[in-house]
């Protein structure tokens, strides 16, 4: 949990404590992987199919996929659902709660891309010094 420590001034600096009541790293960690946000952002364009997400998400293996999948569906951000079909046909799709997650993403991902070839630069000047 994000606590700030008793008796400091006005400008107090916040503590971030080891445990699952913060909500950083309880949550904003667990989208805040390589692959997650990727994969949510695939699913903004609507329900989508395993092997197509695989060839969406450009690097990604299978088990990552797999577990990705799996850890979004656990965080309520997606369903699962299996069709009773030969072969079984199986769709991924963001619930509301997942909606809802990638309007300020999207803030996120637009600023990335704004900032892209400037992060760059940065990386290269850091790079020449060393």
């Amino acid at each position: 949990m994000v606590a700030k420590s008793k008796g400091q001034a006005k400008a107090e600096k916040r503590v971030f404590y080891n445990d699952e009541e913060c909500p950083i790293r309880n949550v904003v960690a667990q989208i805040g992987d390589k692959w997650s946000v990727l994969i949510l952002f695939a699913l903004v364009d609507g329900p989508d199919r395993f092997n197509s997400l695989k060839s969406r998400v450009v690097g990604i293996s299978q088990r990552m996929l797999t577990q990705t999948l799996r850890d979004l569906e656990r965080e309520g951000y997606v369903d699962r659902t299996v069709y009773p079909e030969v072969p079984v046909r199986v769709e991924y799709e963001l619930t509301a709660m997942g909606k809802d997650l990638v309007k300020p993403l999207y803030q996120l991902v637009s600023w990335a891309e704004t900032h892209h070839d400037d992060i760059k630069r940065s990386r290269e000047a850091y790079d020449g010094r060393s």
